[in-house]
């Protein structure tokens, strides 16, 4: 297994923790990074994410990046031990961060809040990797295009489509 569909598994396994509901997919996301960049270290999982786990409607990449943005400069230590703790910040390390969301990021919100794409957008990462296009279900989403476009490279996934889709439909009637 490479690890490209290792971490995307991993957010799988995220996805499954969202509680179904008809109007809404069920996706899971996390961010790694490899801290210093350019060093020979393995990437690390920073943070996850998943739709619903917070109150208000909140969805898998915005979860995550909350999250990344929570932690505390001695849970920054821990995770990048060989790099100096001036080196540790959360905006510089996301600009070289990976998100792997298993459905594509939302460009659009029928509940008015901000899109995943724009949050993914002003973080400023590196690289989306999805492991399937968001469906037409509720909205026509644009968020590879708006990423793409914002100078985030995409990288679809192939062969997780239908695992993804079918994580991501829990509780719709179909």
């Amino acid at each position: 297994m490479t690890l490209i569909s290792h971490f995307l598994r991993l957010a799988l396994a995220e996805a499954e923790k969202c509680d179904p509901t008809p109007s809404a997919f069920c996706v899971g996301a996390l961010i790694t990074v490899q801290w210093p960049p350019d060093s020979d270290t393995q990437p690390v999982i920073l943070a996850a994410g998943y739709s619903r786990q917070l109150p208000g409607n909140t969805h898998a990449e915005a979860n995550a990046l909350s999250a990344a943005h929570s932690l505390s400069p001695d849970e920054l230590a821990a995770f990048f031990p060989k790099a100096p703790p001036s080196s540790l910040d959360v905006a510089d390390i996301l600009t070289n961060a990976d998100v792997y969301t298993t459905m594509e990021p939302c460009s659009i919100r029928t509940s008015g809040l901000a899109p995943c794409a724009d949050a993914l957008i002003e973080a400023r990462i590196k690289r989306c990797i999805i492991g399937v296009g968001e469906p037409d279900d509720f909205v026509n989403c644009e968020g590879a295009q708006k990423l793409q476009s914002a100078g985030i490279e995409i990288i679809w996934v192939k062969g997780l489509e239908e695992e993804c889709l079918r994580v991501a439909r829990r509780g719709h009637n179909t």
